[in-house]
């Protein structure tokens, strides 16, 4: 019987694809740990209130300050960004991958008196199912930490640069790894998951992944598995994937200790600029 045998080039080419393959199944997990059950209980998770008073009108004060109006939540979860943006008065469209996501952000939208413009999209083909360009992209929640290749996170960084006008602006955010990696974790519970009696800390680290454990005080427990970025590294992609200026923030401050922050906040523009500053801390 005869059998074909591959050219060693495509034998290569198929090897290749093996691990890439593997990481993009890893980014695509999210969808089935974001179950019904802990859906429900992220807002617990995050306690609004508390986490409204942590922040602050950072947000808001930064969209505004580059005149920002039509914005896209590519992270929307249950909603807590989208609303306040649209209660400062911004037009809001509300993306994310999860469906059940989507549908506690609308409940808690029409809760807040919005209907929230909501649309299930996987960011790497975000311009398929988001049509129209924004002012501003944010990107919350350390929701970025959900793509485990390379080439997913290029894609998704480039669908965005693609969605915004041409000075729009991409406000992303991720938790501190570099202190995780490097020194052990550490939380001041003060500026994201806020909620009283629960914890959300790591299980496992290493480089090319955290798993993290949350537990509720029902005893109810969760995971979520994310890829542990780097600061740097985000930065640098974020410029080579075309955004001109940078601003790094740590717990909303300027000014920080590289190991201090629990999460780093990330704005980036478009804005092309006849000499552009580039990075700035």
């Amino acid at each position: 019987m005869n059998k074909t045998i591959p050219e060693p080039d495509q034998t290569l080419r198929a090897r290749d694809r093996e691990p890439h393959n593997r990481l993009q199944k890893a980014s695509d997990h999210y969808k089935t740990q974001y179950i019904q059950e802990f859906v429900a209980k992220w807002d617990e998770l995050i306690d609004w209130n508390a986490r409204g008073e942590s922040e602050g009108d950072f947000f808001i004060r930064e969209l505004k300050k580059r005149g920002a109006h039509k914005v896209l939540d590519v992270a929307t979860g249950t909603g807590f960004h989208s609303i306040r943006l649209l209660d400062a008065g911004f037009e809001v469209v509300s993306a994310d991958g999860s469906p059940e996501m989507l549908a506690r952000a609308f409940a808690n939208g029409r809760r807040h008196g919005h209907i929230l413009r909501t649309v299930q999209a996987d960011w790497r083909w975000l311009n398929r199912d988001v049509h129209g360009k924004f002012d501003a992209v944010v990107c919350l929640g350390n929701s970025f930490t959900h793509l485990f290749s390379e080439q997913d996170r290029r894609k998704a960084l480039a669908e965005f640069y693609a969605v915004l006008r041409h000075d729009g602006v991409l406000i992303l955010d991720q938790r501190n790894y570099d202190a995780i990696l490097d020194e052990g974790f550490k939380t001041k519970h003060t500026y994201y998951y806020c909620g009283e009696n629960v914890k959300a800390e790591p299980e496992h680290v290493e480089d090319n992944l955290t798993r993290f454990r949350y537990e509720f005080p029902d005893g109810s427990e969760f995971h979520l598995n994310m890829f542990p970025l780097r600061r740097e590294y985000v930065r640098r992609l974020l410029l080579e994937v075309g955004f001109q200026t940078f601003r790094t923030y740590g717990d909303f401050q300027e000014t920080y200790q590289q190991s201090e922050p629990d999460f780093f906040v990330h704005i980036a523009e478009k804005r092309y600029e006849t000499e552009p500053e580039k990075l700035r801390s």
